[in-house]
């Protein structure tokens, strides 16, 4: 597994019984999370008045109980100097997986190091994580998400972050759609980020699979790979595909391209009470032979 372990504002206290208790900042928060089966006994003292929990209703969806959170606060990754808007939602997120740190680690040595001007595209960008994260290890970025709010959120985090005059185009699309037209434009990226959903619909309701679908959009997306290209990055959340599986999606599509390594495995958190650690979904890392 690889941790995404060196966060001073954001900690995962405990987790048990289908939830987990986590701290974000001065907050504590306790969300919902499939992973976390087992049924341990709740020993931290966190679990007993949270800042707030998020319950599920059965009739789908859910709600904050016991907030007495701000509407929005910021915390910061002290290892690689950024910072992040965080506004729980009504769907339990907080605008950030703090897991993808982990990532954030892998490809800012590269970026940094490549001697090079850097061109890094960020597919299901979300709220900019990871943009952020390339873009303050020195590359111009592409971010691109079918959500204009999450693209606007995106913005505010790179500000946040001293960011906000770097070269970062905010791209407003369906992420498929978008790289068709870069492979026609003649467009290529020395590094490639893609996070796509488990599940999704179009706006013409076309049905998103990652299951039936991810080999197609990575053999698509490393079309704009450039040939001297530095990593390719997949993540994946979907329950049920491994991160081996993963990586030979992403050693198919760059084989007969591309030299270099793929290295999958899961990702996650560790677990302050137990000496634990939560997996949190897979990475699959392909980086160029040096």
């Amino acid at each position: 597994m690889i941790y995404a372990d060196k966060w001073n504002d954001y900690e995962l206290l405990d987790c048990s019984d289908g939830e987990k208790l986590e701290r974000w900042g001065k907050y504590t928060l306790v969300r919902p999370d499939p992973q976390v089966i087992w049924k341990g006994e709740k020993k931290h003292n966190g679990w007993k008045k949270p800042d707030a929990s998020y319950r599920r209703s059965r009739k789908g969806g859910g709600a904050w109980n016991e907030n007495r959170l701000p509407e929005e606060w910021t915390i910061e990754y002290k290892s690689l100097d950024l910072k992040f808007k965080i506004k729980p939602t009504c769907f339990k997120h907080t605008g950030l997986f703090p897991e993808q740190a982990a990532n954030w680690e892998w490809f800012t040595p590269i970026i940094k190091n490549a001697g090079r001007p850097v061109k890094v595209l960020n597919l299901f960008a979300y709220t900019g994580g990871a943009t952020v994260a390339a873009a303050k290890a020195g590359a111009s970025v592409v971010h691109v998400d079918a959500s204009k709010g999450m693209v606007a959120w995106a913005k505010e985090n790179a500000a946040l972050s001293g960011l906000k005059d770097h070269p970062i185009r905010y791209i407003v699309d369906d992420c498929k759609k978008f790289v068709e037209r870069e492979i026609r434009r003649g467009n290529f990226y020395d590094g490639i980020i893609m996070d796509p959903p488990s599940y999704g619909r179009g706006p013409n309701g076309e049905v998103w699979k990652l299951e039936e679908s991810i080999d197609d959009l990575v053999k698509l997306t490393a079309k704009v790979l450039a040939p001297d290209a530095l990593f390719f990055l997949l993540n994946s959340y979907t329950t049920g595909l491994s991160a081996s599986t993963m990586g030979y999606v992403v050693d198919l599509a760059l084989a007969d391209t591309h030299k270099g390594k793929t290295h999958s495995d899961e990702i996650g958190l560790p677990v302050t009470q137990t000496g634990g650690a939560l997996p949190c979904g897979a990475a699959s890392r392909w980086e160029a032979n040096s």
